[in-house]
């Protein structure tokens, strides 16, 4: 049971899969209305150590039972980490990486729905309204800036966060980037705000 506890909610949260443009969004969003930016990423490694996880422990259990079975052991410290960096970090931007709004465990899915449903605005990233489109310039980002097709022991990593129904329950709304620059999604987004 996670003992995090919100006095205040974050002020936006970024959730969309690999490539879609979290934190470069969020940074120009922070910028823009001088809040501090939280990549969840960046710092979840202290919130799942509280449940007895780490990266390198991951990393472990890939190699031993595969990178689908693995993440569905981590579901437990990602919706921790998810409640913990909602909980610290008040009137932030935060960017939560891909899995950490896909679960396959309903009680997990529903510790973060809890989580964000505290938070205002919580944004889905993608980069078209046209599935297809958005999961080939996912793939062409991810490939290009991490070297990863995120396509893992025959499972399609990146169609699976695109599709995801937990994400879908765990946005408020939805911002299709096209071909605009970081600057001018976050102008349209804060507009409607």
């Amino acid at each position: 049971m996670n003992q995090c506890a919100p006095a205040q909610a974050p002020w936006m949260v970024l959730v969309g899969p690999a490539g879609a443009g979290k934190t470069t969004l969020g940074r120009e969003i922070a910028a823009r209305t001088q809040r501090a930016f939280v990549d969840l990423d960046a710092v979840a490694d202290g919130f799942y150590a509280q449940v007895g996880w780490s990266i390198a422990k991951l990393r472990a259990r890939i190699a031993v039972i595969g990178r689908l079975a693995a993440e569905a052991e981590w579901e437990p410290a990602r919706a921790h980490a998810v409640a913990c960096a909602v909980a610290d970090h008040p009137d932030t931007v935060i960017a939560l990486g891909a899995g950490h709004t896909s679960y396959t465990g309903h009680q997990h899915l529903a510790m973060v729905r809890t989580a964000l449903g505290r938070c205002h605005d919580v944004v889905r990233v993608l980069p078209s309204t046209q599935r297809e489109i958005s999961l080939t310039v996912l793939r062409r980002r991810c490939t290009a800036d991490k070297g990863r097709s995120w396509i893992i022991d025959g499972h399609d990593f990146l169609a699976h966060w695109l599709d995801d129904p937990g994400t879908q329950l765990v946005a408020t709304r939805t911002i299709y980037t096209s071909d605009e620059t970081p600057a001018q999604t976050a102008a349209r987004l804060l507009r409607r705000s």
